[in-house]
Formats: C-alpha cells, sequence, structure tokens
C-alpha cells in the first residue's frame, strides 16, 4: 500500500502551483499588446528540450536505432510543455484578433 508522507504532498502541491502559475505568467504574457512576451516562455521551454537532447550519454554498446529512438523520444516528451504554452499563446492571440475586428465593426457602425 502506497503511504504518502506529508513531505510529498507538500511537494506535488508545490508543484501544482508552479505549473498554474507558468500556465497563469503565459495567459499574461500573451494577452500583451505586442506579440513577442508571449513567446518567451515556449522559447526557453524549447531551448531545455534541445539542452536534455544534447545532454544525453548513449552507451557504447548502443546502436544507432536505438540511440535515434531515444532522441526522437526525448525530443516529443520533452516539448509537450512547449506545445501546451504555444497553444495557450495562439488562443490568447486568437481572441485578441477578433476582439480587435469586432471594435473595428462596431466603430464602422457608428
Amino acid at each position: 500500500m502506497f503511504v504518502m508522507t506529508i513531505t510529498t504532498i507538500a511537494f506535488l502541491l508545490f508543484l501544482l502551483a508552479v505549473l498554474v502559475g507558468a500556465i497563469l505568467l503565459q495567459i499574461f504574457l500573451s494577452r500583451r499588446k505586442s506579440r513577442w512576451p508571449g513567446l518567451v516562455l515556449p522559447a526557453l521551454t524549447f531551448l531545455y528540450s534541445l539542452l536534455s537532447i544534447f545532454s544525453m550519454a548513449a552507451p557504447p554498446e548502443a546502436t544507432a536505432l536505438s540511440i535515434a529512438s531515444t532522441l526522437v523520444m526525448t525530443l516529443i516528451l520533452s516539448n509537450i510543455p512547449t506545445l501546451i504554452l504555444l497553444a495557450i499563446y495562439f488562443l490568447c492571440r486568437e481572441r485578441q484578433k477578433r476582439n480587435r475586428q469586432l471594435d473595428k465593426m462596431n466603430i464602422q457602425d457608428l
């Protein structure tokens, strides 16, 4: 039976708070007038995924196929946060674009 200690629960709550904070920060940065601040966090997570690729070490008995498959899987799995942050970015920017177009239509109707 798995027993969670208070330290484990506190760590999980801290991890959840960091995750929620990163998502809220991404939403805040994506809503800025300039489009560049919203691309900072996805760029950082992408650079982190490249760091994880370049820091891998292959054992001497590994074949080229196993090394390539490990690299591809690491690249895919480490870019999941990048894809999530980019999805948040594009959703926020699309909403802003739609609101600007509605404002233009309302101004033209006056």
